[in-house]
């Protein structure tokens, strides 16, 4: 799933009610829009859950589709993330064929991703993986030859990145003897 310049993340702040991914979701369905990914999940406060939904989706056809989310009763706050402004990242499970003569290999390829394996049985292993969707897409062809036996991803999820202020160094006396 990379990085697709139609792509657009949007960050939905939304009461943590019944019903509201089903509005949400068919808001963009009535409109023809494709969801690439969808991730909900609670936030800080019990009462919010965010939902980071990626959008195939032009500029201005996009802005009005902001404008009906926010007419929306439980959409609190909606904020779009370009891709160099934002920190995104995916979790994948993945369980490969693994015997005995090639687990070795697959360490080796799950420690070179910063990835972990989760689950060991005789015939396979089960990984997980998080980062960049890149890195999730290299990882799943790196490890094909050995054999996919079942696949899941969550979809990505950003924040913005965090504002960074140049720190101002004061001149420090010292002592001369």
């Amino acid at each position: 799933m990379s990085v697709n310049p139609r792509h657009h993340i949007l960050s939905v702040l939304v009461e943590n009610k019944p019903g509201v991914l089903t509005r949400v979701a068919a808001l963009f369905s009535r409109r023809g829009f494709n969801i690439v990914s969808l991730a909900v999940g609670p936030t800080e406060e019990d009462r919010f859950s965010r939902m980071t939904i990626v959008v195939d989706a032009d500029e201005s056809p996009l802005e009005q589709i902001v404008k009906q989310l926010n007419k929306l009763i439980p959409v609190i706050k909606i904020g779009e993330i370009a891709h160099d402004e934002g920190v995104e990242r995916e979790l994948m499970l993945i369980t490969l064929k693994a015997t005995s003569d090639v687990r070795g290999q697959v360490t080796e390829l799950t420690a070179i991703f910063d990835a972990k394996i989760v689950d060991v049985g005789h015939e396979a292993m089960t990984i997980m993986v998080a980062g960049e969707a890149d890195k999730l897409d290299s990882f799943t062809e790196l490890v094909r030859p050995f054999g996919i036996v079942e696949q899941q991803r969550t979809g990505r999820i950003a924040m913005p990145k965090l504002a960074r202020q140049q720190v101002k160094l004061r001149a420090v006396k010292t002592a001369r003897t």
